[in-house]
């Protein structure tokens, strides 16, 4: 009868890690606190605020549930082992083995929570995808992405807005900007930053050859209000305003008042073609300069540093990080963690997070050897 004992020693070990790694105690303090401020009389008269608080105490809830769960479920497996061990009886065993691992498998899952330690991983993000040279390949590829993006954040039950899109000339994409919203959207869109390169047989070829196609895709954090460290001048900016147009109604509302931002030092520009009136288009450009320019400011601190260092980075903006193959051979392939699998389809139809798990763990390996 003892053949479980040394599983369920591993999953109360893991439970204890658990508790270290959802800051159990932290956060048990934090609800009590967060539950006595939305108990105030006037905790909504700032609706802004009350939102985020009400954001922050469902998602600290929901790792309390999840833990207090596991620790549950392990009291159940240790009791069905004893009363095993007592009869003598094999059946109660096995289903004790049973919720063992079930509760190894609900492991695996919660600790990827622990890979997530990036100051802004919590938050939504912010993403630019540009198509590379090629014209119509490139922008068929663009959109394929885009595509792509979308299918994965509706299966994770993530909101994904399109703010903006200029057509390609003949089929795709020249560019598209869109925001992911829910818990932990950067954490995991941080690993689609970079090149992505795509072989297939050219639909566009009547001879049918084998074309290679880029397109980048840019993450940054969003910021709903501007950071403190980010100034932003009106008369560092130049706002243009315009109607959307083209075949681009098939992805964002067609409106007449589109804005478009260039913050002039940086060169940095953003645009918004779906909300309704150009004051909330101009609103959340606004919150979208704010995040790019905060993810410039870090990008020149973290080169800066490298360069004190000697360090040659290898993984930026302009860097190929995936390769997608789908002639003669199927593979997408990542070129940093090496993670791979043959089933592109799938991958295409939004199914990237074994991906998102694989660079998350070469990340903190890297992290682990510096």
């Amino acid at each position: 009868m003892s053949e479980s004992l040394p599983d369920l020693r591993e999953v109360k070990s893991r439970l204890q890690e658990a508790s270290t790694y959802l800051r159990i105690e932290e956060i048990l303090d934090r609800k009590i606190e967060l539950e006595d401020l939305v108990a105030q009389p006037g905790f909504w008269d700032d609706a802004k605020g009350a939102k985020k608080l009400s954001q922050e105490l469902a998602e600290i809830s929901e790792d309390i549930t999840v833990y207090q769960n596991l620790m549950i479920k392990i009291e159940d497996a240790e009791t069905l082992i004893d009363l095993a061990s007592e009869e003598g009886d094999n059946a109660i065993l096995a289903e004790a083995n049973q919720l063992l691992q079930d509760i190894g498998s609900e492991f695996t899952e919660l600790e990827l929570r622990s890979l997530f330690t990036g100051e802004h991983d919590e938050r939504d993000a912010v993403c630019h995808i540009q198509s590379g040279e090629g014209g119509t390949e490139a922008q068929d590829w663009a959109e394929m992405l885009l595509r792509m993006y979308q299918r994965w954040a509706e299966q994770k039950g993530l909101s994904f807005d399109i703010t903006a899109v200029s057509e390609g000339t003949e089929a795709g994409i020249s560019s598209a900007e869109f925001i992911v919203t829910g818990r932990r959207a950067y954490g995991m869109l941080q690993s689609e930053h970079g090149v992505h390169r795509l072989v297939r047989i050219s639909p566009f070829n009547k001879q049918a050859n084998r074309h290679t196609s880029f397109a980048s895709m840019h993450v940054v954090p969003f910021f709903e209000e501007v950071p403190d460290q980010i100034h932003i001048e009106e008369t560092e900016l130049r706002i243009d305003t315009y109607r959307s147009s083209g075949a681009g109604g098939q992805h964002v509302n067609v409106t007449d008042s589109a804005v478009r931002i260039t913050h002039l030092p940086s060169g940095v520009v953003v645009s918004c073609q779906n909300e309704r009136s150009q004051h909330q288009n101009k609103e959340k450009c606004m919150q979208m300069l704010a995040s790019k320019l905060h993810d410039l400011e870090r990008q020149q601190r973290e080169d800066e540093i490298a360069s004190i260092r000697g360090e040659n980075k290898n993984v930026g903006f302009g860097s190929q990080i995936r390769s997608y193959v789908m002639q003669p051979y199927q593979m997408v392939k990542d070129l940093r963690s090496n993670f791979e699998i043959g089933a592109v389809e799938n991958v295409l139809n939004g199914q990237i997070d074994p991906f998102i798990e694989s660079y998350l763990r070469w990340i903190r390996s890297e992290s682990n050897e510096i």
